[in-house]
């Protein structure tokens, strides 16, 4: 049976994104190319309330790309040894467009 993380409040489940460390005609790429600090989004919680118990939805929602800070989240591993990382929304740095 399949399971399903929803994170609870402002919370945003990534999967981050691994770039290539070499090009498909074998030639090792770079370290810094395969250092981006990005991910997709693959669950969001409902958000937070304010002082007067109104909602603040999340700001991202799936399948947004986004871009990470370099240090933070909470690593996480689910039932098909995949590491995702939850992050508070505001923590999170921006969304990638192409």
């Amino acid at each position: 049976m399949a399971k399903r993380l929803i994170p609870s409040l402002n919370r945003v489940l990534v999967e981050k994104i691994v770039p290539p460390s070499k090009t498909s005609a074998g030639i090792l790429l770079p370290e810094k190319i395969s250092k981006l600090n990005s991910g997709k989004v693959v669950a969001v919680g409902p958000g937070t309330r304010d002082r007067n118990g109104n909602l603040i939805p999340v700001a991202f929602k799936e399948g947004d790309n986004v871009l990470l800070p370099e240090y933070g989240g909470t690593q996480v591993k689910l039932h098909d040894d995949k590491e995702y990382h939850l992050f508070r929304d505001e923590d999170i740095l921006g969304t990638l467009h192409d």
